[in-house]
């Protein structure tokens, strides 16, 4: 056991210096079979602690249905296990481009603007999960004989809001519950963020990707003394579908590293390894400097130009930075782990039975909603999936432009059947008018749940209604089909047992492959549209070849299997394409 504290000029360890040199590493975005591996990359880069945000929507995807919310404890006994300490950021909103940055779907969907403030509603529920989840944090706190050195409270909060009795709650709680070690705020350095985030008597760390002089200026402003950290130090970024991919210069980021030191701060990287956005829970922007314009889903992979890339490979920032770290540790740095294993050669996967998505709905769907306008995806319990709006134009009339208010985020429509368009918030009219009487069937998918700024939390799916001419079309019926449903491989199997159409008409396809040498594969899906992808029954995550920048899926060796592989795309977009060969290699 031993006692750190945070002291005039330093982070204190039994009363003596130590500076704290960390690396973002999340747990949920890395198969628990590779944590060991990653961890290990992260002490031979130089580094002495790793960080890790918790993501109560993953834990808690239905009000009181948790899922493995020990995951926590276990990766922070792994932590321990490799020789690091451990900061943890438990929210209850982590932004980190996260699927509605971490707030459970089934929360902001009734409470909207009133989460992330003092509101009675909102911070019952906070303090319920808090309760659930914080006790593997208390009981491996260093004072314990744990890695826990400290603990945040919320997530840059000061880039959100400022209700300053929020914070102090927060802050308050996480010591009711028994975190002893010391607290900190992370926000960017700026004024406005640095007043609206910080807590009196609570450490203020500052997050930012470059000028480390500057941002500690202004951070010492607000905060005259203690220890100088900034807790997350941007070496990569992330990236957008349908936006150039992002990449920073080696060079320029060991040098950023190399100056924060120089000041004499600790340094948390983000991300030392970002990992991979599975089953779907890869979180969106909106554009603009006020962040209310377009959306900007993010890709599958998390890479983020991290020294160690998805693979668990070093980079060449790794080496850079290994090399800058080095100077600040005490002794040789370990050995770099061996890399993992890789697939030992290419397969193709034969495809031998699909369906529609009528038919994947009927089979796995949710209950259908009848009240005659549009529910939201909320409203039907659907974090990620897809759900179909059924409504009738009514007969005779002329045809008039058919459209939607409110849609997120987009949406495939057919009238009597027939392919008629894709709408999305920014283009929400068909070409061509329809007339009556019609069915009209409009599949939307949400492309991610905002997670930074203050559309947090905004609804997705048809929140207006749909138009004909200026008349609202009331009847509407919603049904959800939630990608959690596709646990139940059996049903899955059974549901793609159709043969197979000519072209790439949306629907559920089922087939497998043979491999032998099992490891780490690219899942590749040229020529197809836009879904899901599941391999023996893990969804490695969305893909849209078309828009890019991303081109393959991440998939982690260890769900690979000797022998015959299952795989399942679930193809959404669809469209007047040549379905292509989906490899893995």
């Amino acid at each position: 056991m031993a006692d750190f504290t945070v002291g005039d000029q330093d982070f204190l360890l039994d009363g003596r210096p130590v500076r704290l040199l960390s690396g973002a590493l999340h747990y949920f975005r890395v198969h628990e079979s590779a944590w060991a591996h990653r961890l290990g990359m992260l002490r031979a880069m130089g580094l002495n602690c790793v960080e890790t945000y918790v993501p109560w929507n993953l834990h808690e995807p239905d009000p009181g249905r948790f899922h493995d919310v020990e995951a926590l404890g276990r990766f922070l006994d792994a932590a321990a296990e490799a020789g690091l300490w451990a900061i943890v950021r438990p929210g209850p909103y982590i932004c980190a481009e996260w699927e509605n940055g971490g707030l459970p779907h089934w929360l902001t969907g009734p409470l909207g603007s009133r989460v992330r403030t003092r509101d009675g509603a909102y911070l019952g529920q906070v303090e319920r999960w808090f309760r659930r989840l914080l006790p593997q944090v208390v009981q491996r706190q260093i004072t314990r004989g744990g890695p826990v050195l400290m603990v945040q409270v919320e997530n840059e909060y000061g880039s959100y809001g400022s209700d300053s009795v929020y914070l102090a709650r927060l802050a308050g709680f996480l010591r009711e519950v028994g975190v002893t070690v010391p607290l900190f705020t992370s926000d960017g350095p700026e004024d406005h963020m640095l007043t609206g985030g910080s807590v009196p008597g609570v450490l203020a760390t500052a997050n930012f990707g470059s000028g480390a002089r500057a941002a500690f200026e202004t951070l010492r402003r607000h905060q005259g003394s203690g220890p100088l950290m900034c807790m997350e130090f941007w070496c990569g970024w992330f990236e957008h579908w349908g936006a150039s991919g992002i990449v920073r210069d080696a060079g320029d980021a060991a040098q950023a590293l190399r100056e924060i030191l120089e000041c004499g701060a600790s340094v948390n990287l983000y991300m030392a390894h970002g990992g991979t956005n599975f089953a779907g829970w890869a979180g969106a922007n909106r554009a603009g400097d006020l962040h209310g314009g377009e959306l900007q889903p993010t890709v599958t992979s998390y890479d983020y130009g991290a020294p160690v890339d998805e693979y668990g490979r070093p980079t060449e920032k790794f080496w850079r930075f290994r090399e800058v770290l080095a100077e600040y540790t005490e002794g040789p740095l370990p050995e770099v782990p061996a890399p993992p294993a890789r697939l030992a050669g290419p397969a193709t996967a034969d495809f031998t039975g699909w369906a529609p998505l009528e038919d994947v709905l009927e089979a796995l769907g949710g209950e259908e909603s009848e009240r005659g306008v549009p529910a939201t995806f909320e409203e039907l319990g659907v974090g990620r999936g897809l759900v179909r709006y059924r409504v009738r134009v009514p007969g005779p009339r002329r045809p008039y432009p058919l459209g939607v208010r409110g849609l997120r985020d987009r949406a495939q429509v057919y009238v009597d059947g027939v392919r008629a368009g894709t709408l999305t918030s920014e283009d929400a009219w068909l070409a061509e008018p329809v007339a009556g009487p019609a069915t009209v069937d409009l599949w939307v998918e949400s492309l991610g749940r905002v997670n930074y700024g203050p559309r947090v939390g905004e609804p997705k799916g048809l929140t207006g209604g749909v138009v004909h001419e200026r008349q609202y079309l009331h009847g509407v019926r919603s049904r959800g089909l939630r990608l959690e449903s596709f646990e139940d491989a059996g049903l899955v199997r059974k549901t793609g047992s159709r043969a197979l159409p000519d072209g790439l008409p949306p629907g559920l396809y089922v087939g497998g492959f043979t491999v032998a040498g099992a490891g780490d594969a690219a899942l590749e899906l040229a020529g197809w549209g836009r879904g899901f992808a599941w391999v023996n029954g893990f969804c490695v995550g969305r893909y849209w070849p078309a828009a890019g920048p991303q081109e393959s899926l991440f998939v982690p060796g260890a769900v690979l299997r000797e022998g015959e592989n299952e795989v399942w795309v679930l193809e959404v977009e669809g469209g007047p394409l040549e379905r292509g060969a989906v490899r893995v290699e």
